[in-house]
């Protein structure tokens, strides 16, 4: 063993050692190694910050920008409502999310599947108040696992093709990973839904403060196209129930009406009277496709084209707009703002919303041009309240942006752009199209995960450089020397799994797959069983969140620690590995 190669080894070992005590936060323990490998010079400078700029940190950083434009389109609460539920059990949620992100990895790049129903997982464990750290992981391992099926579900897959018709003279097909990788994603995900949930760590739920749980009064608005007119008010209680809204009545010519207006026929211009926090107030304006105001207001409103945000201000005494209405002081000519709700204590308000006396200690809702908060805020002489994230679900452009998306996915399935760039185009369309405020572009961005990544890629390059994945490769042939032939397949499956939690599962796969020719050829037997065997523990890489871009994206999401990840990780290799070797015997004789 080289110097360089003990070196590398003893740096892998303290970080993960480190890594999985948890004192120190991952991406200071991966940056520490990485400068000290290149002062001890197992990594060169001119390769110390190659990783900033590797596809798979390049992916993560993009997949979660995309993520925020599809919340933002409305797009995930299409998904939202349409297949998920928030009363289910966590179970059937975590088994419905995860047939569904299977299904969708088969056929598309499981990053981009991920990407996809992270933010729809995310939102549903809000509206049921659970830590989104209990469905993140297994959905995360569900689209893994799913990748498995197809020839293009998973890079590992497509690698193997290419080395058996270089070493074979022809490549897999399609669906010839099918069988066994239907076979494992299937006990995978049957695990994960009845049992690996409750082995991930739970960690209390970030607290909940007052603003969290502020109920507001407000008006949405049925615009000239809308698809309400002609129902009865009753109709939209079931709508306004999913979505966390109680229907409190109905303005009609700017009068209120008596009561809820159950019966009442609803027309154009007609205004519903809400209670709701802001987050579902704006999933029920848009799953209804309502207004915030009349067209010509809301037109005014949106007349720079830069686009609108949400803010909250408490009302002092002193506030210009004590003791007035809304309209009085002219709120929405003079500052383009509207008063989307009032907070008082809980107390109901009976007149339209722009003509309610505000009162000192009133939380208001606003709705204002972007970057003009402060302004708007000043001018009322109003206290702002902390940014809670609040943002405005931009549903014209539902269909646009997942157009885009599903373009860029077709794209990168079939090879016509590469996946990073379809990615990338996609961010700069939805900058374009202002899906994603210019502004908000790199807050998305998890920067810790980013520099976990950045940092770890070029240790696992000099790992292999130094001739350290060769040392591991050699000695398992020797270690196998004499064994059946399913002890073999087992052993170089654990091996393969073992090499992708630490280094990437495609430079995983280019180590192990001429292994295991080796291993087919040694043992006088056909090489299919070996590579099928390397293509499913490629793909498995469920200990560490490095291993996997799936895993490194939930790792900030989802509040996990390094050394969360083995806990329902490790249990599922041993069941993959369990049901892969028989199937791989069975379809792949020797």
């Amino acid at each position: 063993m080289t110097s360089d190669q003990i070196i590398l080894f003893t740096l892998f070992a303290a970080v993960f050692g480190l890594l999985l005590w948890g004192r120190f936060r991952y991406d200071i323990v991966a940056f520490s190694a990485l400068m000290i490998a290149v002062v001890l010079g197992v990594v060169p400078s001119a390769e110390a910050f190659a990783g900033f700029g590797h596809p798979a940190t390049l992916v993560v950083a993009l997949v979660l920008v995309v993520s925020a434009g599809l919340v933002r389109s409305g797009a995930v609460f299409l998904i939202t409502r349409t297949l998920v539920d928030a009363s289910r059990s966590l179970g059937a949620h975590i088994a419905l999310m995860g047939a569904i992100g299977g299904v969708l990895s088969a056929f598309m790049n499981n990053v981009a599947a991920l990407a996809l129903l992270m933010p729809v997982d995310i939102q549903t464990a809000r509206k049921a108040a659970r830590p989104a750290g209990l469905s993140l992981m297994p959905l995360s391992f569900a689209t893994i696992l799913g990748g498995m099926a197809t020839l293009i579900g998973t890079p590992p897959n497509i690698i193997i093709a290419t080395i058996r018709e270089d070493s074979l003279g022809a490549p897999f097909a399609m669906f010839d990973f099918a069988p066994v990788g239907l076979a494992a994603a299937g006990a995978g995900l049957l695990f994960v839904a009845l049992i690996g949930w409750r082995l991930i760590p739970q960690r209390e739920a970030p607290t909940v403060t007052e603003a969290d749980l502020a109920q507001y009064i407000a008006e949405l608005i049925l615009p000239e196209e809308s698809k309400q007119i002609g129902k009865r008010v009753a109709e939209l209680i079931e709508p306004a129930e999913r979505a966390d809204v109680a229907i409190l009545g109905l303005i009609r010519d700017g009068k209120r009406r008596y009561g809820q207006s159950r019966n009442t026929v609803l027309r154009a211009g007609d205004a519903l009277v809400l209670e709701a926090t802001p987050d579902a107030l704006d999933e029920f304006r848009t799953s209804l496709d309502l207004a915030v105001a009349e067209a010509k207001r809301e037109e005014a409103l949106r007349a720079d084209g830069e686009g609108v945000e949400i803010i909250e201000v408490v009302v002092p005494e002193v506030s210009r707009i004590t003791g007035k209405t809304a309209q009085s002081i002219g709120l929405a000519w003079r500052q383009r703002t509207v008063l989307l709700g009032i907070s008082r204590q809980g107390k109901r308000m009976t007149h339209h919303l722009r003509k309610t006396r505000v009162e000192a200690g009133d939380i208001l809702l606003l709705l204002v041009p972007r970057d003009t908060g402060p302004d708007v805020t000043d001018w009322l002489g109003c206290l702002p309240l902390a940014d809670r994230g609040l943002a405005v679900t931009e549903n014209r452009k539902v269909w646009l942006a997942i157009g885009l998306f599903a373009g860029a996915v077709v794209a990168a399935s079939l090879g016509l752009l590469y996946l990073p760039i379809a990615l990338g185009l996609v961010v700069v369309a939805y900058v374009l199209a202002r899906i994603v405020p210019l502004a908000e572009l790199y807050d998305h961005i998890n920067w810790p995960v980013v520099v976990l990544l950045g940092s770890m890629i070029p240790l696992g390059a000099a790992l292999e450089s130094s001739g350290g994945t060769e040392l591991i490769a050699g000695a398992l042939v020797g270690w196998t020397d004499g064994l059946p032939a399913w002890a073999v397949l087992t052993v170089l499956m654990v091996v393969t799994m073992t090499l992708s939690d630490v280094l990437n599962n495609t430079a995983t796969t280019i180590v192990a797959a001429p292994v295991g020719i080796q291993m087919a050829q040694s043992l006088e037997v056909s090489p299919d069983p070996f590579l099928m065997a390397v293509a499913v523990a490629a793909s498995s890489a469920f200990l560490t969140p490095i291993g996997h871009k799936n895993n490194t994206l939930i790792l900030g999401p989802g509040g996990y620690r390094f050394g969360d990840y083995w806990r329902m990780g490790l249990p599922l290799e041993i069941i993959v590995v369990a049901v892969s070797i028989p199937m791989i015997l069975i379809v792949w004789p020797l």
